[in-house]
């Protein structure tokens, strides 16, 4: 515990009492704490919602939750220890009033940090990042936000170009691509984003059933600022949702994106965008079958499968990589011993199979039948 009890008035020092009687406890928990300013009740209660009672703890909990405003506005001005900014994240993690207060205390951890990084919205996101100087000190925190699908791609682009400015290095799936993207942009000097960033990992018809749109009664077109009409964004096929984004947008959308918008950003012409589809951490089973059957793949993409030791425990991977003649010979030929003998004998009849491979195969044929 991050607190000294004996900086606290003393009512709250017999509530944090280890030896304090339930009751008392109890009411504390429940922010009945006569006479304490705002600061030091939200203290109490906030320290009680990591107790080990787990009454005490649930009952702190929703009091931080339906906390009366006039006590959350004066506690958002004091300086709550670091525990307690963690519950208070955890309360209130989209409120903007709480995020702005949490950013500006001294003692806010870390962990509070991630906490609202990954439960932001677009709004909250965008009040995260723009303190850079906690962002630096926090590289974990950008991590969140770029992982977390609500925070915008201008939001999450800005962020990786401070990571890249700065030498850091982060901790995302495809962090080297993106990067590797934001120095080619910053050499580039592109102009102005594009407007396609803020519909991301939405589909049409997901987008529309939430809004209760009518999509065969709206207006499908809209007029621009300069007078030119254009289909609106929601409207678009998802090939010219992508079409439309920077490398670095792409990135990110490969990486936290649907299946759908995978399998389309897997064959992007960017080997950084391939890379970071075959990267994503949501990448499933079944688009990995898909993306190891298919013979136009890049050879980038098939190597970043074969190591992920997840997807490959799946025999039809395993099968899909040592067939598929793009996969790099290496390891193509580590994953021969693991196939069946039945998949070996028509694998090394096969035209379809490297001549390289298919030796391999005849090989492990070989060893198979010498142990019998």
């Amino acid at each position: 515990m991050d607190i000294d009890l004996s900086l606290l008035p003393v009512p709250a020092q017999r509530a944090l009492a280890p030896d304090a009687p339930v009751p008392l406890r109890t009411m504390a928990a429940r922010g009945v704490l006569p006479g304490l300013k705002p600061g030091d009740i939200v203290t109490v209660v906030g320290v009680l919602a990591a107790d080990p009672d787990p009454t005490i703890s649930e009952t702190a909990r929703a009091t931080l939750a339906k906390l009366p405003a006039p006590v959350l506005a004066g506690a958002l001005t004091a300086d709550l220890p670091g525990i307690v900014t963690e519950q208070l994240a955890d309360a209130h993690p989209r409120n903007p009033d709480v995020v702005l207060g949490l950013l500006g205390m001294p003692r806010t951890t870390a962990a509070a940090l991630e906490r609202l990084a990954m439960a932001a919205d677009e709004r909250t996101g965008e009040i995260i990042a723009t303190n850079e100087e906690l962002m630096l000190k926090n590289p974990s925190v950008i991590e969140k936000l770029y992982m977390n699908k609500a925070v915008r791609m201008s939001t999450a682009d800005r962020l990786v170009e401070l990571a890249v400015r700065n030498g850091l290095e982060l901790g995302i799936p495809a962090f080297k691509e993106a990067a590797a993207a934001i120095k080619n942009e910053l050499i580039a000097e592109p102009s102005e984003e594009l407007t396609y960033d803020d519909v991301l990992f939405k589909q049409t018809e997901e987008v529309a059933k939430a809004a209760e749109i009518a999509v065969e009664a709206e207006d499908t077109h809209e007029v621009d600022d300069e007078g030119q009409e254009k289909v609106r964004e929601k409207f678009l096929p998802l090939h010219a949702q992508i079409a439309g984004l920077t490398v670095t947008q792409k990135i990110r959308r490969a990486m936290l994106g649907t299946a759908a918008e995978r399998l389309l950003l897997v064959r992007d012409s960017n080997r950084l965008v391939q890379a970071a589809a075959a990267k994503s951490p949501q990448l499933s089973e079944n688009e990995a079958v898909r993306m190891t059957a298919s013979r136009a793949m890049s050879d980038e993409v098939l190597r970043i499968i074969a190591m992920n030791k997840d997807l490959v425990r799946s025999y039809q991977v395993k099968m899909n990589l040592v067939t598929n003649p793009r996969t790099p010979f290496s390891f193509a030929t580590r994953l021969v011993p693991h196939l069946r003998e039945s998949d070996l004998k028509i694998m090394s009849k096969s035209k379809n199979v490297s001549g390289a491979v298919a030796q391999i195969v005849l090989q492990q044929l070989s060893r198979k039948d010498k142990r019998r």
